[in-house]
């Protein structure tokens, strides 16, 4: 990789964060926010209903006494329940609570209007959602093992 390539890409991500800074500091007190890190255990098991506790700590990347902590957090602020396994009882599956969708739908609210002056070309819009999912599918699949 060339020094004009490592400068656009140093570029890149310093901007994500900025853009994600901005974006976390909108939060109005209405919507239930707790760590980062318990914000990334939860937007992976609302986007995956009913996921292991394994497979979420290892798509969010965190150790697993890391991870129980943050569901435990999330379960106390009835956000999370944990239902056993009706296939294998050994097994816990994940799911957002009622109150979690109701947080989410406040959340949507607060960032779409944060968003809706600064981003108002649609197609803008749709190109930085792909582009930004393609370079999250990507970075995901760097960190998990081959095969998999």
């Amino acid at each position: 990789m060339n020094e004009e390539q490592t400068a656009r890409l140093f570029e890149l991500a310093d901007l994500i964060l900025a853009v994600g800074r901005h974006i976390g500091a909108s939060k109005e007190s209405e919507v239930e926010s707790g760590t980062p890190l318990e914000g990334a255990v939860m937007r992976y098991i609302d986007r995956h209903p009913g996921t292991t506790a394994g497979e979420a700590a290892e798509a969010t990347q965190l150790i697993s006494s890391n991870f129980a902590r943050a569901v435990r957090r999330l379960e106390q602020a009835g956000l999370v329940r944990r239902d056993a396994d009706q296939h294998d009882g050994r097994r816990v599956l994940l799911f957002p609570t009622e109150k979690a969708q109701e947080n989410l739908q406040r959340l949507r609210a607060v960032w779409s209007r944060l968003l809706e002056e600064a981003v108002t070309d649609s197609d803008e819009i749709d190109t930085v959602i792909s582009t930004l999912r393609t370079i999250e599918t990507r970075l995901v699949a760097r960190t998990r093992p081959e095969g998999r």
